[in-house]
């Protein structure tokens, strides 16, 4: 059976180049990072030249980059920028790796404010000042959601927290190597990024942590990474992590995102003109090119991955963190979707290694899987019924 693999958003495979540079620290350059003898000096050489790499795709110093095992561990270190008593913001559309991150923050001590989002997904940045406190110490809004793909307006966000002189994260682990990113012009103190998103491999990522921003570490330990995070450090991955970030600022320079939109909008558009009663979730908001999240009423959407997925079409119906959960998503119903619409959304998701074959392919499953499911389900009846 052919398969397609539509679901890059929930990991990435791994690119040659990527698996080659990261081959040789699995055996002949062993040594830890941290020994003064040539072992560990010439894996050393390795993460530093990694970490050159990801200041370069993030517009950073490198000596504002700390190696973390992935967006996770990222995310969860915003906790190392504030402490009881402390108010901090974030979006009712955040990934989980944050909201749950402000939940334990308010366990210890801080107050969280949840700011709402609209029908395309965005926060408004206008609601920032109105519920910013004296005690206002940290704004976290991502850059690009998970599950549509939708893009905040996080420059104008980072010119709030400036003015007011608040700190601010933003989870980009969406966004990198997707879109430019640049944190002078974002104005952020912390970003998140990760491996598995973008062709490297899973259980590594980046922080970028603003030169003078202080940060408490979450694990105690070595003196690694400037002492913000302890433990020898990942040289495999970070050596992987560094030629990702290499060949996604190549991408970028030749504006391969602008190819990957053309396939995710012919996807998108021919899925559309196809299927009666389909809706683009965060249509007419900014997006990144490679992720389209459509509903499609009458159905639900597990089921549609299921029926796709015996057909060699993998997609998902959102965040591969919260597959089998009952609850419908987070991010769709802050979207002011009711649950059965939410629970009826499929997320495309494409890589570089997507090709146009590829799409015609799925192009010629979605339509036909759509009409089979709505055939067998008795609320698509009745509304073929009265409708």
């Amino acid at each position: 059976m052919r398969r397609i693999y539509l679901d890059n958003n929930a990991t990435t495979p791994m690119l040659p180049e990527v698996f080659e540079a990261m081959r040789p620290y699995f055996s002949e350059h062993f040594g830890n990072a941290s020994s003064i003898h040539h072992h560990g000096q010439e894996t050393r050489a390795a993460v530093e030249n990694a970490r050159e790499s990801v200041a370069a795709l993030l517009g950073a110093s490198a000596s504002e980059i700390v190696f973390t095992s992935g967006g996770t561990e990222g995310d969860n270190l915003i906790a190392g920028l504030v402490k009881a008593g402390d108010h901090v913001i974030t979006s009712s559309v955040e990934h989980h790796a944050v909201l749950h991150t402000c939940k334990h923050l308010e366990e210890i001590g801080c107050q969280v404010t949840i700011l709402p989002v609209d029908g395309c997904g965005l926060v408004d940045p206008d609601d920032l000042p109105r519920v910013l406190r004296p005690n206002t110490k940290l704004i976290s809004i991502m850059m690009a959601n998970n599950e549509t793909g939708v893009l905040q307006p996080v420059e104008e966000i980072g010119k709030i927290a400036a003015e007011a002189r608040i700190l601010f994260h933003t989870d980009a682990v969406q966004a990198a190597s997707k879109v430019p990113i640049d944190v002078n012009r974002i104005g952020c103190h912390a970003l998140s990024i990760s491996g598995h998103k973008m062709h490297a491999p899973q259980g590594v990522g980046a922080l970028y942590v603003r030169k003078g921003t202080k940060l408490q570490p979450l694990f105690h330990g070595g003196r690694h990474e400037r002492s913000r995070r302890a433990g020898t450090e990942n040289v495999p991955g970070i050596a992987a992590l560094g030629k990702a970030a290499e060949l996604a600022k190549d991408g970028l320079v030749r504006e391969d995102d602008r190819s990957l939109a053309a396939l995710r909008d012919r996807l998108e558009r021919e899925i559309l003109a196809q299927v009666d009663d389909a809706t683009v979730n965060g249509q007419g908001a900014p997006r990144v090119p490679n992720t389209t999240n459509l509903r499609f009423d009458h159905i639900e959407g597990e089921s549609l991955v299921i029926a796709l997925d015996l057909k060699g079409l993998a997609v998902s119906t959102g965040a591969a963190c919260s597959s089998g959960a009952i609850e419908p998503s987070h991010v769709l119903i802050a979207m002011g979707q009711k649950p059965d619409q939410a629970r009826g959304s499929i997320r495309f998701s494409l890589g570089k290694q997507t090709t146009e074959d590829e799409i015609a392919y799925a192009l010629s499953l979605v339509p036909e899987t759509v009409a089979r499911l709505r055939e067998l389900s008795p609320t698509y009846r009745r509304h073929a019924v009265t409708g």
